[in-house]
C-alpha cells in the first residue's frame, strides 16, 4: 500500500470508530442507553423516564441509531427502541467502569448526592449468588414491572418501589432482603432498603444492578414471577 493510500485508510477507519465516541459524548444519551439496558422503550416512555421532551429524546435516539448503538422496530406510527446487541451493553458498562476508575469526580458526585448510601450495607453479585444457592435470602426487584418482565435475577420478586410501602406484608421478616434496581446510580434500591429498615427488616442493597448481573452470565429469567 502506497503512503497516500495508507494515510487515507487510517483516516477513514478511525473516523468510523469515532462515530461511536461521538454518539457516547452526551450524558443524556448515556442515560438513554442505561434505560435501554433494562428493556425496550417507546420514544414517549424514554422521554418520560429521562425527563426529556419527546422531540429532544427523538433527536438523541437518532444519533444513537446512526451510530448503530440502538435498533428500532416500527409498527405503524409507533417505534420501539432497544440496544442493538449485547456488545453495546458491554460497551456501555465498560465505558461506565473506566469513568468510575479514572475520574475522581464520579466518586465526588456520588458522595454529594447519595451521601446516605454509606450507611446502607451493599453486597456484591458473587455474594448474592452464594446466598441464593443457600436459599436464605429474599431478592426484591424494585424496578418498574415492565423492566422485571423483560429480564430479572432468577428467583427475584417484583415489588416496584412505587408500591413497596403498600406491599410490605408480602415480604418475609425472618429473611435477609436484598433489593436491586437498574444499576449503581439508580436510587430505587437505596430507597427500598431505607424503607424496609424503617419497618424492622434486615435489608441490604445489591452493589450493581440487573444489566451487570446479566453480563456476568449469572442466572436470569423473564416474564412474570411464579
Amino acid at each position: 500500500m502506497d503512503p497516500i493510500a495508507k494515510r487515507r485508510f487510517k483516516d477513514e477507519i478511525f473516523e468510523q470508530f469515532a462515530r461511536i465516541g461521538k454518539a457516547l459524548s452526551s450524558g443524556r444519551r448515556l442515560e438513554l442507553l442505561d434505560l435501554l439496558a433494562q428493556r425496550e422503550f417507546s420514544v414517549e416512555e424514554l422521554a418520560e423516564a429521562a425527563s426529556l421532551s419527546v422531540a429532544n429524546c427523538s433527536q438523541h435516539l437518532r444519533i444513537l441509531h446512526a451510530a448503530r448503538l440502538v435498533s428500532v422496530q416500527r409498527d405503524g406510527l409507533y417505534a420501539r427502541y432497544r440496544l442493538a446487541g449485547e456488545n453495546v451493553l458491554d460497551l456501555y458498562l465498560s465505558f461506565r467502569r473506566v469513568g468510575e476508575e479514572r475520574l475522581a469526580e464520579v466518586s465526588r458526585v456520588v458522595q454529594t448526592y447519595l451521601k446516605d448510601r454509606s450507611s446502607l450495607q451493599a453486597i456484591t453479585n458473587g455474594e448474592l449468588l452464594a446466598r441464593l444457592k443457600k436459599r436464605d435470602v429474599v431478592v426484591l426487584d424494585v424496578r418498574p414491572e415492565k423492566e422485571f418482565r423483560a429480564g430479572h435475577i432468577a428467583d427475584a420478586r417484583s415489588i416496584p418501589m412505587a408500591t413497596l410501602q403498600k406491599r410490605l406484608k408480602e415480604i418475609p421478616r425472618r429473611s435477609t432482603v436484598v433489593a436491586y434496581c437498574r444499576g449503581p446510580y439508580c436510587v430505587f434500591a437505596d430507597e427500598a432498603v431505607t424503607l424496609l429498615r424503617s419497618h424492622g427488616y434486615h435489608a441490604v442493597r445489591l452493589e450493581t444492578g440487573f444489566p451487570d448481573w446479566k453480563m456476568q452470565g449469572l442466572p436470569v429469567a423473564t416474564g412474570v414471577q411464579q
